[in-house]
């Protein structure tokens, strides 16, 4: 035996490490081994039954609005959506998405770059304080400013004698769609800002940028898809949204009605035609968001997945 295999001594040489994995390129198929995947029937089964609940409870009924609307022809469906009423509901609609959605936009910001970029002590209780709109019910929400600014309300006689209208008025309409709306671009950014971490931003304020320099080219570029995302579905529910309006509202046609509203007043008057075509927007609209959201993700995709993979090899550099 030569000295070599002598001297070996297998509690102090250390066992041949396996190679370091390959970095998944962009684009190759993930390898999924055969013990997870299922038969071949049971995923026809389940792709089957995900098809036949999709088609009963959403196309069929989206379906449905737009048989309805253009039952008695083009004249009629035009005819109802030119209507006097129908036009304000929607001047008031998109007015109330147009100052509901930037007041989110700003809040979705300062709250996310917050919550992602600094510890400090109450982190939780403003995750928490964020996801109340989820939790909350919209009529509950709606009762609360009955509550602050009704007649009988905290803020209620300070308002009266200053002749200031919020309920039943645009104010109120606004404040209740802002509340039901504002989580939307926070919590699509919060999860974006803290996988991309603040490594770039902490080199560019180490080589000498402002805080909003900084912002400007180096944080926003990299969320630019993410807050359009959270921009899009927050004002899809701003323009739905039924709840916390109808309590605000005092639907008084022609003035505080917003499109939801408007089509909960015509059905009711069994206006079904009419109905049917103003709600026929509200479903062009979930279309187009729906389109919108399928790109943007596709675009998240594209932007964060590389992010990832560079600062895994950055770590595994470091290592």
């Amino acid at each position: 035996m030569s000295a070599t295999a002598s001297n070996f001594d297998p509690a102090v040489t250390p066992a041949p490490t396996a190679p370091a994995a390959r970095p998944q390129a962009r684009g190759e198929p993930v390898h999924v081994p055969n013990a997870i995947l299922e038969p071949l029937w049971v995923r026809t089964l389940l792709m089957t039954v995900a098809l036949l609940f999709l088609a009963l409870f959403l196309v069929v009924p989206l379906l449905s609005v737009f048989a309805e609307a253009f039952k008695k022809g083009w004249e009629a469906y035009l005819a109802a959506i030119i209507e006097p009423d129908a036009i304000s509901a929607i001047k008031l609609t998109l007015l109330t998405a147009a100052i509901a959605v930037p007041l989110n936009l700003v809040f979705g910001v300062a709250a996310s770059w917050t919550i992602a970029k600094f510890e400090f002590r109450g982190k939780n209780i403003l995750l928490t304080l964020i996801d109340l709109p989820f939790s909350v019910s919209p009529v509950i929400s709606g009762l609360i400013y009955v509550l602050l600014f009704g007649a009988q309300g905290w803020f209620g006689p300070w308002l009266r004698e200053h002749d200031i209208k919020i309920l039943f008025a645009v104010p109120g309409i606004v404040l209740a769609t802002v509340f039901v709306t504002f989580p939307f671009v926070a919590r699509e950014l919060i999860p974006l800002m803290q996988a991309q971490g603040s490594e770039e931003e902490e080199a560019a304020l180490v080589l000498g940028a402002s805080g909003w320099k900084t912002f400007r080219y180096v944080t926003l570029p990299n969320i630019k898809w993410g807050l359009l995302y959270g921009v899009i579905l927050c004002n899809a529910r701003a323009m739905g949204e039924f709840g916390a309006v109808s309590v605000v509202s005092g639907h008084i046609r022609g003035e505080t009605n917003t499109i939801p509203l408007q089509v909960e007043i015509l059905y009711n008057e069994y206006n079904f035609q009419a109905a049917f075509a103003v709600a026929s927007l509200l479903a062009f609209l979930a279309l187009l968001t729906l389109a919108l959201k399928s790109f943007i993700e596709w675009r998240l995709r594209e932007t964060v997945l590389p992010h990832n993979v560079h600062n895994a090899a950055h770590q595994q550099e470091l290592t």
